[in-house]
């Protein structure tokens, strides 16, 4: 079964932004979950849908299928819950991992995450000086979460 093991982490300062190149990703949910989201996104030119096991644990079951652009834009534009999500991810080296920085735009603006996917739940992760809290298990950090109750709208941010 495919998997996916991360962890996430608020991002303190621009510190990794030296060098980093980002891609646009814009992302929907057909549905949110529980037992499962399923999402659709836009990523530079290539479009996926993905179907992740929806849990607080960092260690979830994931599938991901490409599929065409124009499905994707359709499916975006007229059949995802909530508000879209608007981000570019940038892939930034550190400690012998790739960290993915979201930064989100639109809804969810002024949010700024770090993603690093992990071989193992327990494998030691050096954590780069631009992280700050661990936000793995806070559902409201979680994409499909910020599509429902998006960050510009939180009463008490961080």
């Amino acid at each position: 079964m495919p998997t996916e093991i991360e962890r996430k982490f608020l991002v303190t300062n621009d510190a990794w932004r030296d060098g980093a190149e980002g891609e646009r990703y814009r992302q929907g949910y057909l549905t949110p979950g529980p037992p499962a989201a399923v999402r659709v996104r836009i990523a530079g030119s290539k479009a996926f849908l993905n179907i992740k096991e929806a849990t607080t644990r960092i260690h979830r079951q994931e599938f991901e299928y490409e599929i065409p652009l124009d499905h994707a834009h359709a499916l975006l534009d007229r059949l995802c819950a909530g508000h879209v999500i608007e981000k570019t991810r940038y892939r930034v080296p550190y400690g012998g991992r790739i960290w993915e920085i979201d930064v989100f735009e639109g809804v969810n603006e002024g949010l700024v995450v770090a993603e690093v996917e992990l071989d193992d739940e327990n494998a030691a992760v050096d954590l780069p000086p631009w992280v700050g809290e661990e936000v793995s298990s806070d559902i409201r950090y979680f994409n499909s979460s910020l599509a429902l109750h998006p960050y510009q709208k939180w009463k008490e941010r961080r």
